[in-house]
């Protein structure tokens, strides 16, 4: 009897090892499982319903949002999305329909006071192409693996650019612009359109120095797709403080001065690794951003990118900003 019980336990925990063992094969194997990046169409009446605004110095051809798709124990997707506004929220599961070969997903809102929202969408010839439901409105949207940006090399720096100048020609001037040029400073009075510097980069060196007043709000978008945020954050040093990469890295330390003095920033951007020093100490240091923030103008992360700078939360002024680009 001992050897028959015995016999039975072993066949019990061998089929217990095979499920398993197949579970993670098949789940592991998934070919969703990365990151993508995503463009959200919307026709006016859906932007118009939904109160958002297209400045004009977005990509043309909608929205960007972004997806990370991780396993999750043998068998559960899990990951995080970014859509056009807000910062990276997590998903608790991605559910595969394997009668429509579709995936879906929901989400809570964030800055909406609205349904959760529902994502569907199949994967093919490893593109993504679905649509969510955001208030009543059924977003269509498309999806590219997103690149690696690996550098084969390190950066051979150039010569720095000033891109404050007296007359401002180095930024395209948005609608409702309330940045002005006051003995020197570029100055942002109150919240209006944001800027976005007329060239382009790819990896580079930004020296800033900037100040804001209390309970401001703004941040400089690395490639117009990588927020470093400026806030006054009242010592906290989270995902959306002060220094940090909005939603994704938060600083080590808290390096901040008091509202309406002058700080300094000195970032590095190569590839996707970014180092942060705030007011002479290294916050973030060779970190990997994961994906676009949202407020980004495009996903196209392979190619280079503007600066923006955020004039649409509140007043902040810029004595300095100076970049200097990689030559290879």
């Amino acid at each position: 009897m001992k050897k028959f019980n015995a016999l039975i336990l072993v066949v019990v925990f061998t089929l217990i090892g095979f499920v398993g063992a197949q579970a993670q094969r098949v789940e592991s194997d998934s070919p969703l499982i990365g990151r993508w990046d995503l463009t959200i169409n919307m026709t006016p009446d859906q932007i118009e319903n939904l109160g958002l605004f297209r400045h004009g110095l977005m990509a043309s051809d909608g929205f960007p949002g972004w997806l990370e798709v991780k396993l999750s124990g043998f068998s559960t997707l899990v990951g995080y999305y970014v859509g056009y506004e807000g910062s990276a929220r997590p998903i608790a599961e991605i559910i595969y329909d394997a009668e429509t070969d579709k995936y879906h997903f929901t989400i809570p809102p964030q800055w909406m006071n609205i349904d959760d929202l529902y994502f569907e969408f199949s994967l093919k010839d490893d593109k993504l192409s679905g649509y969510q439901m955001l208030a009543g409105n059924k977003l269509e949207w498309t999806g590219v693996r997103a690149p690696s940006l690996e550098r084969k090399e390190p950066p051979v720096w150039g010569t720095p650019i000033n891109l404050i100048t007296e007359n401002m020609d180095r930024w395209i001037i948005p609608a409702n612009c309330k940045f002005k040029m006051i003995d020197g400073v570029m100055v942002n009075t109150e919240s209006g359109g944001n800027l976005v510097s007329t060239q382009k980069f790819n990896d580079f060196k930004l020296s800033v120095e900037f100040r804001y007043p209390a309970g401001s709000n703004s941040g400089i978008y690395l490639r117009g797709r990588y927020e470093v945020q400026i806030e006054d954050s009242k010592g906290r040093t989270d995902l959306v403080s002060l220094g940090g990469i909005y939603g994704f890295i938060a600083p080590a330390v808290y390096a901040a001065k008091n509202p309406g003095e002058w700080q300094t920033y000195e970032i590095t951007l190569v590839g996707r690794h970014v180092t942060v020093v705030l007011n002479g100490v290294e916050i973030i240091s060779n970190r990997p951003i994961p994906g676009i923030t949202g407020g980004s103008l495009d996903s196209k992360e392979g190619e280079p990118g503007a600066f923006q700078i955020q004039g649409d939360h509140g007043p902040v002024e810029f004595r300095k900003f100076v970049v200097t680009p990689s030559i290879n």
